[in-house]
């Protein structure tokens, strides 16, 4: 029987005491205590010793034996491992008894740290690190995520009193109980030739260390799970999964899929009926996770899903997830060709960009010309009418780095992501999004902006770097259909159940004023042009609150066992 528990992992500070972990949870080793909750493939946590030092890497990794060898004895942990590809966290504990936690640079592997009454704890759900503190949720990050869930409250998670571990910094826990944390990543400049190459290694190596060995499937649908596909292809079969409507066998995605023709591809339509529609209600309770999952209102699609694809055997499923975000990013780079004065390329930038939009340059070159990268091409939908308390400071970026703007943007996609990946977990299936690996990441913004972006071809940089093993059709493709109608039509179909959700938990927690809520929701069954970003925002927290409210905590022990061949 496959595990179902959700896969984290933690430790405590050295000093701690007593030793506390998570009931059923499985030590790695103690004193201080480090553990893992749920079912892990065992290539995915590996440890190593050397006298008093130890290390261990959580996670799918491409680093070998040697490398952890290397890494243990290296001055600085992160000059070895930033090169390691897929989504993990490194964890070690030196000779002079410092506990070192690398957080990995896209945040698709999340930390938090919480003070217990025993010391410090880390770990990297902050549902579970909540039973430590209350199991409060944060409503200044609620208040936050309804407001713009792209711009989260600076320093806060979901939950009181658990702070999370900014991405790409080290994380150091004294026998004193102190906890410094300091950055160990800045992008890097490459040319056009090293860039692809880092990120067909990344992205190549990311998704071996997934599947090699053990049954798995993919989405098949657009360019991005395209090339993963056709990656997990190399490393033995895979099982391709195309989304399409019932009773449509034709064009879209099902054409491109059936064009494939490689060896080890299995094709498996997943066709959709009305029981799929948004907002439809199911039999698989949604289960808790950190924060609100992005699947929620298709979490009848999305459970039906990744359900039959685990009855069907795979023990991991890997996405497309994140490359949009890195490969359609927004035109960011307009503000260097301002503040370099290339004015005849910014202008011709910002109208093609807009006419590929359909929209006007002018809030283009705007914000090109007031130097703030992140706001470039972002959609700001204003404060949501039924937001009823105040919103803290977010930790948007501002300024002229564009580099930077897209690295915010995909660590918070990226942490959002890491919900979806627990949702998996409930249903027995080990779900990957390898576009948000930090080796790919550091790829990606390495490369020249003019690489990276074109208002003229769709994700050059993708599609240059596997030129040879994505199809001419694959590789001229525009893009993708979008699903506002099948929204429309599963909230006029499900009207009343949504509406039950208008005035719940969030309106008793004072953040939501319940009338322009529902009448929001009128309209939006009705048909009228809806901006739902912030409509799903606000949904998926209620659904979320609900979920959580009827999960069990996390139980902790204080008489944790001694490991079986612990060091």
């Amino acid at each position: 029987m496959k595990d179902r528990r959700a896969r984290w992992y933690g430790g405590c500070a050295p000093g701690s005491r007593p030793v506390a972990a998570p009931v059923g949870a499985r030590l790695l080793w103690r004193d201080p205590a480090l553990w893992v909750c749920g079912g892990w493939q065992p290539e995915q946590v590996r440890t190593l010793a050397l006298g008093s030092a130890r290390i261990a890497v959580l996670g799918p990794c491409s680093a070998t034996e040697h490398d952890l060898a290397r890494a243990l004895s290296a001055p600085e942990l992160a000059t070895v491992a930033r090169t390691w590809a897929g989504s993990h966290t490194v964890v070690r504990l030196t000779e002079r008894g410092r506990v070192e936690v690398l957080a990995d640079v896209g945040a698709a592997s999340p930390l938090y740290t919480v003070r217990a009454p025993d010391g410090a704890v880390w770990g990297s759900s902050s549902l579970a690190l909540s039973s430590l503190t209350g199991g409060s949720v944060d409503t200044g990050w609620l208040a936050a995520y309804l407001r713009d869930k792209h711009s989260p409250a600076s320093g806060l998670s979901a939950w009181a009193g658990v702070t999370p571990v900014p991405a790409g910094h080290l994380l150091t826990l004294g026998s004193e109980g102190g906890m410094t944390l300091a950055s160990w990543w800045k992008p890097m400049r490459r040319t056009p030739h090293e860039a692809s190459t880092a990120l067909r290694h990344a992205l190549g190596e990311g998704v071996r260390v997934r599947v090699s060995g053990v049954p798995a499937s993919t989405d098949l649908a657009g360019m991005d799970s395209t090339t993963v596909t056709l990656l997990a292809a190399q490393c033995g079969p895979i099982t391709g999964v195309t989304v399409h409507p019932a009773g449509v066998t034709t064009g879209g995605d099902m054409e491109y899929a059936r064009a494939l023709d490689v060896p080890g591809l299995i094709r498996s339509p997943f066709p959709l009926a009305a029981r799929h529609l948004p907002f439809s209600a199911t039999d698989v309770p949604l289960p808790a996770t950190d924060e609100p999952a992005p699947s929620t209102a298709v979490w009848a699609m999305f459970a039906d899903q990744l359900g039959t694809v685990a009855s069907a055997g795979s023990v991991c499923h890997l996405t497309g997830d994140g490359g949009d975000n890195l490969f359609s990013s927004t035109p960011a780079h307009l503000v260097r060709l301002a503040r370099s004065g290339h004015w005849a390329r910014m202008f011709g930038d910002a109208r093609d960009w807009a006419r590929l939009r359909r929209q006007s340059p002018r809030p283009l070159l705007t914000a090109a010309l007031r130097g703030n990268a992140y706001r470039i091409g972002r959609a700001d939908f204003g404060r949501p009418k039924w937001l009823a308390a105040p919103v803290p400071k977010v930790s948007a970026p501002t300024g002229p780095d564009a580099d930077m703007a897209l690295v915010a943007e995909l660590r918070t996609v990226a942490r959002s992501a890491y919900a979806e990946l627990q949702l998996a977990d409930a249903l027995g299936l080990a779900l990957h999004n390898p576009y948000f690996d930090g080796a790919v990441l550091d790829a990606v913004v390495s490369a020249p902006a003019e690489q990276r972006y074109s208002a003229r071809r769709y994700k050059p940089m993708l599609a240059d770097t596997f030129a040879d093993l994505l199809p001419d059709a694959h590789r001229t493709r525009a893009a993708k259909g979008l699903m506002v109608g099948d929204f429309h039509l599963g909230l006029r179909m499900n009207r009343r159940r949504v509406l039950g959700l208008a005035d719940g938990r969030l309106a008793a927690l004072g953040l939501v004023n319940p009338a322009p809520l529902r009448a929001t929701v009128h309209a939006a069954a009705l048909g009228a042009e809806t901006v739902w970003p912030p409509l799903l925002s606000v949904l998926a927290a209620e659904a979320w609150l609900e979920a959580v409210e009827r999960a069990p905590g996390t139980e902790w022990t204080r008489n944790a066992p001694t490991p079986a061949g612990a060091p």
